[in-house]
């Protein structure tokens, strides 16, 4: 006969100093992805994960997610967002920002501080937002971007984002300075196209920086170049570990 004793209960999983939240400053130029490869290779980690994509000219705040930290992606990911940047007006790119090719100009002169803010106004609150061609959105299952490659303009289905903060920071034509705090899924971008359709003289994205992003400041990033530079356990005082994320409650870790 089979003994009908139950089997011991495995034993708990030893905790890893090195699971958990590292917030990296993220230079212009290297995808989400290129910064997540790197750190994976450079530290030998198993998994690696990034809390949120920044476009490749954007700047600031990347969650970057080791071990069991990547649990916490999904929560990371829907968290809200704050950046700082700058629109320039006059000049329209297939992409909304300075890595496309320039598409349309206008003549901004008689633009005024109070127009802008206006419009900045307008487009604060809920806000029904269609996806740009040059984006990771897939339909059919292919991203736009590679159908925007090959000239196709595809129908894209807007999605309900929120803007809690809109503010002009410096108003130097043709170039804005700005604040902007809202929901995941929030193209910054498209908020500036928009900007400059309703002005007449069209606008795109100049410059980007995350400065928050599920309660991580960018006062606490530490730049990539200088986490690529650091030896394995070096990493062990920026790691955030999981336990001060109680039950994945964001935002923000607890104080010891």
């Amino acid at each position: 006969m089979h003994s009908s004793r139950p089997r011991a209960p495995a034993p708990p999983r030893q905790a890893d100093p090195y699971d958990g939240v590292i917030i990296v400053d993220k230079p212009s130029g290297p995808t989400s992805h290129d910064v997540v490869d790197a750190i994976r290779k450079n530290f030998g980690f198993g998994k690696v994960g990034h809390g949120g994509t920044l476009d490749p000219m954007a700047t600031g705040v990347l969650v970057i997610l080791i071990g069991r930290g990547t649990k916490l992606s999904n929560i990371f990911v829907k968290s809200d967002k704050t950046y700082e940047g700058s629109m320039r007006l006059g000049v329209a790119t297939d992409s909304h920002d300075a890595d496309g090719k320039v598409v349309a100009e206008g003549d901004c002169g008689g633009v005024t501080v109070e127009d802008v803010r206006s419009l900045m106004l307008e487009l604060t609150g809920d806000i029904m937002q269609t996806p740009p061609m040059v984006s990771a959105v897939k339909v059919g299952g292919v991203p736009l971007y590679k159908r925007a490659r090959k000239g196709q303009d595809v129908k894209r289905e807007p999605k309900l984002i929120h803007v809690y903060e809109f503010a002009l920071l410096d108003f130097d034509p043709p170039r804005v300075d700005f604040r902007l705090r809202c929901t995941k899924g929030t193209y910054v971008r498209s908020l500036c196209a928009e900007i400059g359709d309703r002005l007449g003289c069209r606008a795109h994205l100049a410059a980007l920086r995350r400065t928050a992003a599920g309660g991580m400041s960018i006062d606490n990033a530490v730049p990539l170049e200088r986490v690529l530079g650091m030896e394995r356990e070096e990493l062990l005082p920026l790691i955030i570990p999981m336990h001060k994320f109680a039950t994945y409650g964001l935002p923000g870790p607890l104080s010891p």
